[in-house]
């Protein structure tokens, strides 16, 4: 158990994780929010899963559960750096489904909806699965007690 632990929270001194874990943990988290409590202008679950039944992720209600408790509950993870590697990659996949369901038949430019803000958001996380939590993470303070 203490092995396979150790690979989901391994992770280093650097710095480069803390720049892309609070602002993408916010991002993520915010998002989230809107999803599952209809914060910040957000739709809620009810709403929000009614447009993804309309886009063809069904059952809408399901897929917007799983949805926002990715991003929001991932998000609260990066911005503590706990988990920090199992859940970018969540959130990754969490993005390539946005882009692929969503984004992708409208181009890159969101000022057209399209992909652009989700590629961002899956290479911020694709990045954090490769280096993990890096300093001021709890990852890195329970690696030196493992």
């Amino acid at each position: 158990m203490n092995t396979l632990l150790s690979t989901l929270i391994k992770t280093d001194g650097q710095w480069a994780s803390l720049v892309l874990r609070l602002p993408l943990g916010i991002i993520f988290a915010a998002h989230g929010a809107q999803k599952l409590f209809g914060w910040f202008g957000g739709y809620g679950l009810e709403g929000t899963g009614q447009w993804m039944a309309s886009i063809g992720l069904t059952p809408g209600y399901l897929m917007a559960l799983g949805a926002g408790s990715a991003e929001f509950f991932g998000g609260i993870l990066l911005i503590l750096g706990l988990l920090t590697r199992p859940s970018a990659l969540v959130l990754a996949f969490t993005m390539l489904v946005a882009i692929f369901a969503v984004h992708i038949e409208h181009g890159l430019f969101l000022s057209n909806n399209g992909y652009e803000f989700g590629l961002a958001l899956l290479a911020g996380s694709v990045a954090l699965a490769l280096l993990g939590g890096g300093r001021l993470s709890l990852d890195r303070q329970l690696q030196t007690r493992i």
